[in-house]
């Protein structure tokens, strides 16, 4: 009954494709997208590292502003451009604001806040990184924290170096505090190099949070690396590839381990003039005891070792007498320091006692893959 009291004669039939005919097939206007966004509005306590989410459903987004201040958060879209997630941590203690829009003109928006850490990370230096300064090819950059940090991975995957030249190279842990970056090969000389730590947000560690982010410049000068061959008594210094220097040295005498000079790849660390050198282990007054000012010194291990100034013209050349340096004529010595950079490779042969991979800045002394285990990323 019901069907035959709607139905309706032929001539009130629309013509298909007629105006009339659409109108009667429409299912009415579209319903508009729902709108979703992660964090909560009013959030007073939001995690610096959790992703901001966006999604649309039964729509498109076009456009999602998320920004505190003048600092607009990083993000993408999938395919469908139905969701949108932060791809950066944010900034901790601030305030958010979330803009969205979608195609059909829809918006929405939120705000919350982040959280501010009990601990706050900072990097506390990094080395060599004096403004001004020049570097050697064989230079590290070494990162200090001002917290002990137990995501690694996490903190160093916010760490960036680039270079004008090629190059390739990788983070490795030396304690809680320090990571430290090598290359495969030496820096290419003569370039640019700039490291970035994005710490901004990102989690070091519990209640642990990166507060800000740093830039530092560090210039590659000449490729200025010296060769020493202790038993030929001779130190000889090239400079992008050419001999601008060949210096007479006396090194250890080899009569105790401390006394021997270490073979291996150093790099200069350091300089003074004068330095003051005490005998290692010996107080006044035992066998060997010395306490001495030595001019231009120019440091290379942890372990007490420098190439310096002497007036020992006599062993120079000759045979090994030191106390385990590189001793040579106060005129050369005088003209290396004036030209060695932190970080010039000082390469040693002809000793028995091979310099340790993490005595001052000998990291060359470890091969590129062994080197690429101290990372904590895979």
């Amino acid at each position: 009954m019901l069907v035959t009291s709607c139905s309706a004669g032929p001539e009130r039939v629309p013509a298909a494709g007629s105006p009339a005919g659409s109108e009667a097939t429409s299912t009415g206007a579209a319903a508009a997208p729902e709108i979703k966004i992660s964090p909560a509005e009013g959030s007073k306590t939001v995690r610096p590292d959790k992703k901001v989410v966006v999604t649309a459903a039964g729509g498109a987004l076009e456009e999602v502003v998320v920004k505190s201040g003048a600092h607009v958060l990083e993000g993408d879209f999938d395919a469908e451009r139905t969701r949108w997630v932060s791809k950066v941590p944010m900034m901790p203690a601030s305030d958010y604001t979330v803009a969205v829009r979608a195609v059909d003109g829809t918006t929405a928006s939120s705000s919350f806040r982040t959280l501010k850490p009990k601990r706050e990370l900072e990097v506390a230096d990094v080395t060599p990184a004096v403004k001004g300064e020049k570097i050697g090819v064989g230079a590290p950059i070494i990162v200090t924290f001002n917290q002990q940090v137990s995501n690694k991975a996490a903190v160093e995957k916010a760490l960036e170096v680039e270079s004008e030249k090629p190059h390739q190279g990788a983070w490795r842990w030396i304690n809680d505090t320090t990571v430290i970056y090598r290359t495969a090969k030496f820096w290419q000389p003569h370039q640019k190099v700039t490291f970035t730590a994005r710490l901004n947000g990102v989690q070091g560690g519990k209640d642990m949070y990166g507060v800000k982010n740093i830039t530092k410049v560090l210039r590659i000068g000449a490729a200025q690396i010296s060769m020493v061959d202790t038993r030929k008594h001779k130190m000889i210094v090239k400079r992008d590839g050419k001999v601008v220097q060949t210096m007479l040295i006396s090194a250890g005498n080899a009569s105790t381990r401390e006394y021997t000079t270490t073979s291996g790849t150093h790099l200069a660390m350091g300089k003074a003039n004068p330095e003051r050198m005490i005998s290692p282990g010996r107080k006044k007054g035992d066998p060997g005891y010395y306490d001495l000012m030595i001019n231009h010194a120019v440091r290379f291990s942890n372990s007490g070792e420098y190439v310096h100034a002497l007036n020992n013209v006599w062993a120079q050349g000759r045979q090994n007498v030191s106390h385990g340096c590189i001793n040579a004529r106060p005129d050369q010595a005088k003209w290396f320091y004036e030209q060695v950079q932190r970080g010039d490779p000082i390469i040693i042969k002809g000793t028995d006692r091979q310099i340790e991979w993490n005595n001052g800045w000998s990291y060359w002394e470890l091969s590129f893959n062994q080197w690429k285990k101290g990372s904590a990323l895979a």
